[in-house]
This record gives structure tokens, sequence and C-alpha cells, in this order.
């Protein structure tokens, strides 16, 4: 498909982007269709992600999404930019072979790659999936059992070659609502009944981010893969896609039909969870946040602000507080959200409150002084 001359603002890429995020409204669709979309939602923490598929889904019940993951139909594992993302059991069998050079680059890159560089890495993945076929085990119950052989190199360092050259997945009830436990890992195919043999497959991953992060640059494919040179992938499909510019002149790639609607489509308040896909997606993240509120979510922990969404971007990060029987969500703006931005994100907020704590008596929005 010929590129054409369209521009699309810095506003109309955010609505783009808010639509196949489904954050222009929430979708009634099953949880596994819409993380299927997503191509997987970013999870490495053990529960701040339900506020993802809440923001997105209609009526979302937390439980009916955590006995997804009991009984296999959702996984969490390490897959782009190797952090941990909930996906469908098939997905975890497509994305994993595709996205494995950048977990391993991970490895090679880390403290734990240079610990172990004189190591027979097959060995010890070798040694691990035989561990971990009798039973699920930790991170740390797996190094010490594999330092017992490799004795001069730290157990964590053994671990995470496992954790990063073998599928695994952290089985419930880690990332269960309601409940609690280790990150306990096991065999990825022996928890799927999924043989993890599919082939790497650039061009579809491509495709499908598209469908969910697009209109999108090929550096911004890279950063949220976690992949390089992915130029040549691009280019290959370039007949297939519809190449646009954006506002600085850079081609932007998008799928023929994909939803564009215009840059003055209403965007509602919405909150989002500290790792959200929608932060997460692109190398140049100005479509849905300013230079200057990007520095604010930073921290030196690792760990951003949960933040909120007004007309389409961050301007404000949000927390929940729990005292005596009530709850609070204390919401800090960056600026002012005005009149009707401040009524809707405290609507919002209540319904959000509805979902996190629904057994506290009392719940209420608070406003900081903007930060």
């Amino acid at each position: 498909m010929a590129a054409t001359d369209t521009v699309l603002s810095r506003r109309a890429l955010n609505r783009a982007t808010l639509a196949r995020q489904f954050l222009l409204r929430r979708v009634d669709r099953p949880v596994t269709e819409v993380v299927d979309h997503l191509v997987g939602l970013q999870a490495q923490t053990t529960h701040t992600w339900y506020v993802g598929l809440q923001s997105r889904i209609e009526d979302l019940d937390p439980h009916t999404v955590g006995g997804l993951l009991t009984d296999g139909e959702l996984v969490r594992l390490p897959l782009m930019r190797s952090t941990l993302h909930l996906v469908t059991p098939q997905d975890c069998r497509r994305l994993r072979s595709t996205v494995q050079d950048a977990i391993a680059g991970d490895l090679a890159r880390s403290s734990h790659g240079k610990a172990t560089a004189g190591v027979d890495l097959d060995a010890v993945v070798d040694a691990g999936r035989a561990l971990l076929e009798k039973a699920p085990l930790t991170p740390s119950e797996l190094g010490a059992r594999l330092a017992e052989r490799w004795t001069d190199t730290p157990a964590n360092d053994l671990a995470y070659v496992v954790r990063c050259l073998l599928p695994t997945v952290q089985v419930p009830p880690r990332g269960v609502w309601g409940a609690s436990g280790a990150p306990a890992l096991a065999p990825a195919d022996v928890w799927t009944g999924l043989p993890m043999d599919a082939e790497p497959d650039p061009d579809t991953l491509v495709l499908r981010y598209l469908a969910a992060f697009g209109p999108a640059t090929v550096r911004d494919v890279q950063a949220w893969s976690g992949l390089t040179r992915l130029r040549g992938v691009v280019d290959r499909l370039r007949e297939r896609l519809v190449v646009l510019r954006g506002e600085d002149g850079a081609e932007l790639f998008d799928l023929p039909g994909a939803p564009r609607p215009g840059p003055d489509v209403r965007a509602p308040v919405r909150f989002l969870y500290d790792f959200d896909n929608l932060l997460r997606g692109h190398a140049d993240r100005s479509r849905v946040v300013s230079a200057e509120n990007l520095r604010r979510l930073t921290s030196r922990n690792g760990m951003p602000p949960a933040t909120v969404l007004v007309d389409g971007e961050v301007r404000g990060a949000w927390k929940v507080v729990r005292e005596r029987g009530r709850a609070a969500l204390e919401v800090t703006p960056f600026a002012p959200f005005g009149s009707a931005g401040r009524e809707e994100a405290e609507s919002e907020g209540l319904g959000l409150l509805g979902f996190l704590v629904p057994d506290h008596e009392g719940h209420e929005v608070r406003f900081a002084r903007p930060a």
C-alpha cells in the first residue's frame, strides 16, 4: 500500500492509540479476548494490573479474572522487554519464541549474565527444567538447588539463567485476586499443556502491535518488544500497511481500516495502573504524556506512580488510602483538571474504589493541591 501525505497531529495520534487500547470507551468482551487484542498486559506486580482491565472492560469482576489464572486460561511469564506479562496460553506459545532474543539479551547485559559467563548455560537450563518438572519452585528454591551442583556460582544468578532461557510461568495463587503466594515457577509447556515450539514470527508480532498500539514508528515497536533490527520486518510488510507522517515528519505505520478517530473525539477520564500498557508501548510517549509530566513518573526504586488520564493525557497521579474501614482515592493533579475534569475524575474514582475495596463502608475521592 502506497504512502499517503496524511499528517497526524499529536492529538489525533493520541485518540487513535486510546481507541486501540479500549480507553475511549470500555468494551463488553471476554477478558481473554481483550488480553489477546492488547498482546498481553504488563503484569510484574501481583495485582495492580487488574486496574488495567477495569479501565477497559465493562463491569469487570476481579475474582473472575483470578479464576482464569487459577484455571490456566491466563498465565504470567516474561515476554516483551523481558518483563512479566499476562497472556493466554496460546500467546505464551506464540510470543515467547518471537521475543526470546530480547529476554536472552536481558540476561547477557545483566549482572546475572556476567556472573554466569563461564558456566554451561544449556546444562543449567536442563537441570532447572528437571527440577521444575517435579514441582514448582520459587527462584530462591530453584537457585539453591542448582547451587548444589554449580557451587562457585551464586544461586540467584543460576535461577535467572533458567528464568530467561527456559519458558516458565508464575503459577497461582501468585497474582490471583484476593489471594497471595510466592512466585513459584513451572515449565510453560507443562503448565499450559502446549509445546513451546512455535517458530519466531516477527511479522505477526508487528501487525498485532500496530492493532493494539498504532499508528507507530519502527522505534516504537522496538521499544515495546525489546527487539532490535525490526526495520527490515516493517519494510517487508510495507505494502500491507498504511504509511502516515507525524508532526515531526517521522514515518508512522498502521493497519488499513484500523480505527483513527478524529482529534475532536472526547476522551473520558481513566485511571491507569503503575505499569499500564499505554505508557510502555512507545519510544516516544508524547502522544499521551508531556516531557515534563514524564519526568514526574520516574522513581528511584523503579516503581512509577499510578496515573490519571484527563482528556487523553497523563495529568495526575493517584493512590488508595485505607483507614478505619473507609477507603479514599487520593488524586494529585500535575496541573488543575478544571471543574468538568475534576467532576468526571471523582465519578470515575468512586467506581474504581468500588472495584478495589468493595468491602469498605465509605468511599471518597480527595484532590491534593497540584504538584
